[in-house]
């Protein structure tokens, strides 16, 4: 019976976490990006009350016709587990209209092979305005096909309210200098109240920005009257992975930075980025863990001049893995559907899949899936201690008689 209520417990864990990716529903809408100002190499976190230009939640997604749609969007306020949430009125957590705002920000594409519309927002605007910390979702629908939703996007408000500090070692309690990292983290509840922390504190970590993967509510080693302290916890060991694989689409007329050739087939851009082979050994590379930003060689009217293309992915393995092969990155949103999973080619030795997107710098690895769900690296891509990984902690706190969960702390630490 426990174990039955544990593994239960386990896949609630699995859907929640899993509810805060971004998700597109419908396949005429690519390149969605949701970012805090110009910050794309991070969480798309904002301050509560703050108005400067990197306080605003910036959303960009392209429609891939030239035909008008009439979007609009309705935001909610979640939980810290990314159910809405459902002890709030709207007026509670949103200042003027919480549904019906709709998209005003409309450009078509010039000059490119593939038509597209581009579409862009911003959070807070003159329609709304957000009054009280925590997660967020924003969903886009088409109202001129009976509200039918195109996707939905997730962002955090916070209110540092409490102090975090994270820290990384190699040297885990499971190996040393081998193939993981573990995270220490300290809270200090600084002027809140915390009566019961384990009602009312919950955590968040998570390794380059990943939510597939994240550690959910660890207990804490230690619980004093001013915070709570993670010491060599074993929920917090992280596989380290090896770096990004890169590279960047500047001109389609010739190969930039990663890419070995592109070919005009006739109707669309072929662009073949080098055969990614095994790594026994660790290399430094820099990379953005993940990040991708739209751009092309004039560095001009990005969004509405760079080109789709077909990009071919090939990862050269000995053998074929149990799991799922998938491409990954923030550009897919952690997201392991079709369009991403790789397929075997027995004569070859490889793994491939071609995906469509635009044209800008692209950081991307391999993922194995297996069949519970569980992602880790590619066995062939290799884990080493040396890869330089990014940790982020968000704390969330409910109090009292409060009716939602805030957001009250958050840190980033990088380890090189």
């Amino acid at each position: 019976m426990k174990k039955t209520l544990l593994i239960l417990l386990s896949l609630i864990l699995v859907k929640n976490v899993s509810a805060q990716r971004n998700e597109i529903y419908d396949r005429g809408i690519a390149s969605l990006q949701v970012v805090a100002g110009q910050q794309w190499l991070s969480l798309p976190i904002i301050k509560l009350g703050s108005h400067g230009p990197n306080e605003r939640i910036n959303i960009s997604f392209d429609d891939l016709t030239h035909t008008y749609h009439r979007y609009v969007y309705r935001i909610e306020h979640c939980e810290a587990d990314w159910t809405v949430s459902d002890q709030l009125f709207s007026s509670d957590y949103i200042e003027g209209f919480q549904d019906g705002n709709t998209i005003d920000d409309i450009v078509e594409s010039i000059n490119t092979n593939t038509l597209y519309t581009h579409y862009s927002l911003q959070i807070p605007n003159e329609q709304c305005s957000l009054k009280m910390s925590g997660n967020y979702k924003l969903t886009v629908y088409d109202e001129n096909d009976g509200d039918r939703p195109m996707f939905t996007a997730c962002f955090m408000v916070i209110e540092p309210a409490m102090g975090v500090a994270l820290d990384v070692t190699t040297n885990t309690d499971i190996d040393i200098n081998k193939a993981h990292q573990q995270v220490s983290m300290q809270v200090n509840y600084g002027g809140i109240n915390v009566t019961d922390p384990m009602s009312q504190i919950k955590t968040v970590i998570m390794q380059n920005r990943r939510w597939d993967n994240a550690k959910v509510n660890p207990r804490p080693q230690y619980i004093m009257p001013d915070g709570l302290k993670w010491e060599h916890n074993r929920d917090l060991i992280f596989q380290a992975g090896n770096e990004y694989h890169k590279y960047e689409i500047l001109d389609v007329d010739h190969p930039s930075m990663g890419i070995d050739r592109i070919v005009w087939d006739g109707n669309d851009y072929q662009v073949y980025p080098y055969v990614c082979t095994p790594r026994p050994n660790y290399l430094y590379d820099e990379d953005a863990n993940g990040a991708f930003y739209i751009r092309n060689s004039d560095n001009i009217e990005n969004d509405i001049s760079s080109e789709y293309v077909y990009v071919h992915y090939t990862l050269k393995t000995p053998q074929r893995f149990a799991g799922d092969i998938y491409v990954n990155g923030a550009w897919t949103n952690d997201q392991f559907t079709p369009e991403y999973l790789m397929t075997y080619d027995e004569i070859n030795k490889c793994y491939t899949a071609t995906i469509r997107q635009k044209q800008g710098y692209y950081s991307y690895q391999y993922v194995m899936v297996d069949d519970n769900g569980v992602s880790q690296a590619v066995p062939s891509e290799g884990s080493f201690y040396q890869t330089e990984n990014k940790y982020q902690a968000l704390v969330y706190y409910r109090g009292r008689g409060e009716r939602t969960d805030r957001l009250v702390g958050y840190q980033e630490v990088q380890f090189k």
